[in-house]
């Protein structure tokens, strides 16, 4: 009965959200803060699924935008040269990265720590040298040219509020998605392993499946941020892949937190805006953004969402005790 409630209180929860970002465009019609949500969607959903390896299942990945680059390639693809719809399309890239994950998991999953990083890190450099050498089919260092077809029927993704609707509602089920089968069996089992493996192994748990399971997940949901970021830019390209742009994702999962579920999410706003102030405000944007991350990981000594929630953790004890 509880956790029925739980999940018809993080459905409303799901709802009243997308609910208030479908009414942005209506107070907001500029077109910069559209811009934003539909990046947010992109790279939340990016940051979560690095998070479930990281956060959740202890499994520090260096290599993930292989997957976010793969989803965006795939889909652009797909849509250019097989002519596909959008949804088949999204499917493609979903199962795309899934055999990806399961191929690059299975082999890395066995390591531990920092084997398992580089491993990681190492299986994305190839994927970016393929990108880049096979010009042919991914049009190498200049990415997907040409625009990518954004009609389906009578929905035009092409139109900057249609495609903002479109992410929206994509990243809320999404994110609903993952909070889903982290709080399942399968989520409590994944934190045993991630907290004593061999306690797990003792008590039956096939470790290496549920943490190959966990790396296959996060694999398809940062596919379906490469599929959106696709549709934003009209194309993808070489940087969605590269090891930066993981870099990136583990910053955002640092500055929003790791042991709260939105927190990448408000880690991905945060290096968003970030971003945007320093590419306006400074040529030296890799030394300010590097300072930042200090200021949050020394500052704070963890995201700033385990911050606030260890901080009303305080009140409601000194509450109780009181």
């Amino acid at each position: 009965m509880n956790s029925k409630l739980t999940f018809n209180k993080e459905l409303l929860l799901a709802l009243a959200g997308l609910v208030i970002l479908i009414a942005i465009p209506f107070f907001s019609p500029g077109r910069v803060a559209l811009d934003f949500v539909i990046r947010l969607a992109a790279f939340g959903l990016f940051a979560t699924s690095l998070n479930i390896l990281v956060g959740y299942g202890g499994m520090v990945s260096f290599g993930h935008a292989m997957f976010f680059g793969g989803g965006a390639y795939a889909f652009g693809l797909l849509m250019q040269k097989g002519g596909a719809s959008i949804p088949v399309a999204i499917l493609g890239a979903i199962v795309f990265c899934a055999l990806l994950g399961l191929v690059v998991g299975a082999i890395c999953v066995r390591l531990k720590e920092i084997y398992f990083s580089f491993l990681t890190l190492a299986f994305q450099m190839l994927i970016h040298s393929i990108i880049i050498t096979w010009t042919s089919l991914t049009g190498g260092d200049q990415g997907l040219m040409g625009g990518i077809p954004r009609v389906w029927g009578s929905i035009n993704l092409a139109d900057t509020q249609t495609l903002y609707w479109f992410s929206c509602i994509v990243g809320v089920l999404c994110l609903f998605l993952m909070r889903y089968i982290l709080q399942s069996p399968f989520g409590y089992t994944l934190r045993m392993v991630r907290d004593n493996a061999d306690r797990a192994k003792f008590l039956g748990i096939d470790v290496w499946r549920v943490r190959l399971y966990a790396f296959v997940l996060a694999s398809c949901f940062a596919s379906v941020g490469g599929v959106i970021m696709a549709l934003f830019v009209s194309g993808a390209y070489p940087e969605f892949s590269y090891w930066t742009m993981s870099g990136e994702a583990v910053f955002m999962i640092m500055m929003g937190g790791l042991h709260t579920f939105i927190g990448p999410v408000v880690g991905a706003g945060l290096l968003l805006v970030f971003n945007d102030i320093i590419t306006r405000t400074t040529e030296y944007h890799g030394l300010a953004l590097g300072v930042i991350v200090l200021l949050f990981a020394l500052g704070f000594k963890r995201g700033i969402t385990d911050f606030v929630v260890q901080i009303f953790q305080m009140i409601f004890k000194r509450g109780a005790r009181s």
